[in-house]
């Protein structure tokens, strides 16, 4: 099913039931890359993970010839009440000038996405009002919650071939613990990181906060989850998820806060995070646990940290290398050249 208009979610139960029956994939098209994978002049197999990265563009895109045309990046960003903890070493201002940087095209994320060939969008959401401090209240009641999901979804272009995920938000990455700790379960020492460089001081009360959050919000549903301990970019991060698996795009996602926020997929459905790969393992710590909770193997392992996409948009060459390997090389018969034999 194919979504021309941009996709909402008006009611809680409208997005479960669209995170309950997740759009499927086309194994015919990831068999036919295989296919012809097994004719190309190589050994079997001996590209390793760039012959099943086809693949796996081959089913989500539903083409058994995958395409980068059109690559999207999309960076949400939003300011968190948990911030009040003294969580961040960074004032709640500094994500709305990070976003006026964005713009003037100053960040990492701009060369990156420029580099990949990839168009970018920036889109805040209600900067001036962050969420609640989650150690007191939910992050976010019902309506807030649907209204940052049904941007991030509405935010996915229908004609993207593959869409990179990411964020910016001082205090985000206590957030991102406090869910990956609600949703997989453990501490907040076991989730907690040093996130833009806090102090021994600073990632104490960080611990502090994620575990009274735990304590507060003990509900076991991984919407309810999101909507009390994460913040508007990770709801954002989820809707857009959602939204491409709707649409029949595959998804590139950042860091810890990316892959935290869009877990809620991974638990709800079997497979609900199949059309995703998670393009690095951050620095940050829990990430590395997080990713091996959900299943899923990262593409890169660089030490990065930044977030704001950039270790997704770091991925785009990495796939465009692997399709062109799989659309430029000749096959045994056209070179000439003799294939292996039972």
């Amino acid at each position: 099913m194919m979504f021309a208009t941009p996709i909402t979610f008006a009611t809680i139960d409208t997005l479960r039931a669209a995170c309950l029956a997740p759009r499927p994939g086309n194994p015919e098209a990831a068999i036919a890359v295989a296919a012809r994978q097994d004719q190309l002049t190589k050994p079997p197999g001996s590209l390793g993970r760039l012959e099943s990265l086809v693949a796996w563009l081959a089913r989500w895109q539903g083409r058994p010839r995958p395409r980068l045309d059109h690559v999207c990046v999309l960076v949400f960003a939003g300011n968190h009440g948990i911030t009040a903890q003294g969580v961040s070493p960074y004032p709640s201002e500094v994500t709305a000038q990070m976003v006026a940087n964005f713009a003037a095209g100053g960040a990492a994320i701009n060369q990156l996405a420029r580099a990949g060939g990839a168009s970018l969008s920036v889109i805040p959401l209600e900067l001036d009002r962050p969420t609640a401090d989650f150690t007191i209240a939910p992050a976010m009641d019902e309506g807030d919650f649907l209204a940052a999901v049904s941007a991030g979804a509405a935010a996915v272009p229908a004609d993207c071939d593959l869409l990179c995920l990411g964020e910016m938000g001082i205090g985000n990455t206590t957030a991102a613990a406090a869910l990956a700790a609600g949703l997989f379960g453990g501490t907040g020492a076991d989730w907690a990181g040093r996130g833009t460089g806090i102090d021994d001081a600073g990632l104490s009360r960080k611990i502090i906060a994620i575990d009274a959050a735990r304590r507060i919000h003990a509900t076991t549903d991984p919407l309810a989850l999101a909507a009390a301990l994460g913040g508007r970019e990770l709801a954002a991060l989820l809707g857009a998820a959602l939204a491409a698996r709707m649409r029949g795009i595959p998804v590139l996602l950042d860091g810890f806060v990316c892959t935290a926020a869009v877990a809620p997929l991974a638990l709800l459905a079997p497979g609900g995070l199949d059309h995703a790969q998670v393009a690095h393992c951050s620095a940050e710590n829990g990430h590395r646990r997080l990713i091996a909770a959900l299943g899923h193997a990262p593409l890169l392992d660089l030490g990065m940290r930044l977030g704001e996409a950039s270790g997704a948009a770091l991925c785009i060459p990495l796939l465009r290398a692997a399709l062109a390997c799989h659309d430029g090389m000749a096959t045994f018969a056209e070179a000439g050249v003799a294939g292996a034999t039972a």
